[in-house]
């Protein structure tokens, strides 16, 4: 048995340092008629303490809390995390039972980390400490045999454990209540390892987390210094990510060691959202590429989502910073509309406006521009001071009788969402200002309502008729008749070329004409 165990240590490699045997393993078909036996181990104190001895000495340590993992080694094991887990023996071989005699095993090829010795047969040479750990449920064991030279020189925490062993035979190390028996083992394994760096990239992100907390728990300096180096150099994903956080948040590093790590985990300077928000979307304002903008607006606004995962702490936009964008591009607007066909320059604007692109287009880019922004204002509830910039651009208004209906119409976009945001009660604002805004904007929107038909460019027709009407109906009746007189008339005339405003009509007509009728009586009988 013991050339068996040679053989399959040499097969190791690296790893010949040591070797493990796994016990605990939960009820199967084959063993449904057959009781386990314990390990001859001492039984371990309850909540994480340890049971050190050799022979017939013991030595039972008491538990400390976690937070004193670097004063006194005894307590090192309390902050191991992970779910707990039954770990079963490999290939073909069966739970291993200390006590019984171990079976041969039928493959001529031995399963990988199972070594089988028994008491009698003594150690090979070198591997001079049994290591036993128990996960905290008690149903996941395993035993593991190890050079007691390799252990202690890497592990303080072992180091300090090791004077307590029994001399002249061999030693034995129990752990009890261990919450990551997985990444316990793989802990020790990397102890052995020449190349830990390669063992971890075998390993992959989610062990090496779990190799790291327990190196960190048990003092292994190589296995924290090489778990750090890797988690570094590689990519993470959420859950990785978060994993290891909380490694950060429960384990204390050496600054030096963890300091990359953290640079990728938190920003070293605070800095606020708000403004590198105002900064991309003033960048999205000036892009000239139409695909690249549409692509990164959308980008913005999911960032900017009431229900978005990155929105937890963002208080609120700088509203300043936004109403200036919006400035700049109104003023683009009106040069675009004042100068004809000439080109310019604007390198103070949100905007770099070229000779190389047509017209049109750089005027239907301002537009979207500006009702995106209003989009965004809108949903932060912002959005009443671009109700009063729009009823006040007076040189607009004057543009756009002279302007072609291929250009002005564009001016009537932003009309249509401000109509429809007062009708559908997303902005609230004085009763002066939506006297402006319909003094200055109505007319033009009855004059452009055909292109608007024809090129809507997502605007919902339908949508703009109701709330139109429904703004229209928030003014003081006297104002109501005015702009319903003229809409009566500009429907006769042009059809379905102007918008349809029969269900508000018919709403003012009965609130102006037969209500009051009813209403009037009382009034004389009271007086």
């Amino acid at each position: 048995m013991a050339d068996y165990a040679a053989r399959h240590l040499r097969r190791r490699g690296a790893a010949a340092g040591w070797c493990c045997s796994f016990a605990g393993v939960p009820p199967s078909p084959e063993h449904h008629h057959h009781n386990h036996r314990s390990l001859p181990f001492p039984a371990a104190p309850r909540g994480g303490g340890f049971v050190v001895g050799g022979g017939a000495q013991k030595q039972h340590l008491p538990p400390k809390s976690p937070s004193s993992f670097h004063s006194s080694p005894s307590s090192k094991l309390a902050g191991l995390i992970d779910y707990p887990r039954r770990i079963l023996s490999p290939g073909r071989v069966s739970p291993i039972d200390p006590d019984a005699d171990p079976p041969l095993p039928r493959e001529p090829e031995p399963a990988p980390f199972v070594a089988v010795r028994e008491e009698e047969e003594g150690h090979e040479e070198g591997l001079d400490l049994r290591l036993c750990l128990r996960g905290r449920d008690g149903g996941c064991v395993v035993v593991m045999e190890l050079d007691s030279a390799v252990l202690c020189q890497s592990s303080a925490f072992f180091a300090a454990m090791a004077p307590a062993a029994g001399a002249g035979g061999g030693k034995r190390i129990e752990v009890d209540g261990v919450e990551n028996v997985a990444a316990f083992r793989d802990a020790v394994e990397l102890m052995f390892e020449a190349d830990p760096l390669r063992w971890l990239a075998r390993a992959g992100m989610s062990r090496a987390i779990g190799v790291l907390e327990v190196a960190s728990s048990i003092m292994f300096d190589r296995g924290m210094r090489s778990c750090l180096e890797y988690i570094e150099a590689v990519p993470w994903n959420e859950n990785e990510e978060e994993k290891l956080k909380n490694v950060f948040a429960r384990c204390t590093f050496d600054e030096a060691l963890s300091k990359d790590v953290l640079a990728r985990l938190q920003p070293r300077h605070e800095s606020s959202s708000e403004d590198l928000t105002v900064q991309l979307i003033q960048s999205v304002a000036s892009s000239t590429n139409n695909g690249a903008r549409k692509d990164m607006q959308s980008l913005i606004n999911g960032l900017l989502s009431k229900s978005s995962v990155y929105k937890k702490d963002l208080s609120g936009l700088n509203k300043g910073s936004l109403y200036q964008i919006c400035c700049s591009c109104m003023n683009i607007l009106v040069e675009l509309f004042k100068e004809g066909s000439e080109a310019i320059c604007h390198t103070d604007q949100a905007l770099k406006v070229t000779s190389s692109k047509p017209k049109i287009e750089r005027v239907s880019r301002q537009i979207e521009n500006l009702n995106w922004i209003f989009e965004i204002l809108l949903n932060n509830d912002m959005a009443e001071n671009f109700v009063e910039l729009w009823a006040n651009q007076d040189e607009l208004i004057n543009v756009h009788e002279q302007a072609s209906p291929m250009l002005r119409y564009e001016l009537s976009r932003i009309s249509a969402n401000v109509f429809i945001a007062l009708g559908k009660g997303k902005v609230q604002c004085p009763s002066d200002l939506r006297s402006q805004l319909f003094q200055g904007w109505f007319t033009l929107m009855l004059t452009d309502f055909g292109w608007l038909q024809r090129c809507s460019k997502g605007l919902d027709v339908r949508v703009l008729e109701d709330s139109l009407g429904q703004a229209l109906l928030t003014l003081p009746l006297q104002e109501q008749q005015a702009y319903f007189e003229e809409w009566f008339e500009c429907f006769a005339s042009r059809g379905t070329k102007c918008p349809n405003l029969s269900r508000a009509f018919q709403v003012w007509w009965r609130r102006s004409f037969v209500r009051s009728s009813s209403v009037e009586p009382c009034s004389s009988s009271s007086r």
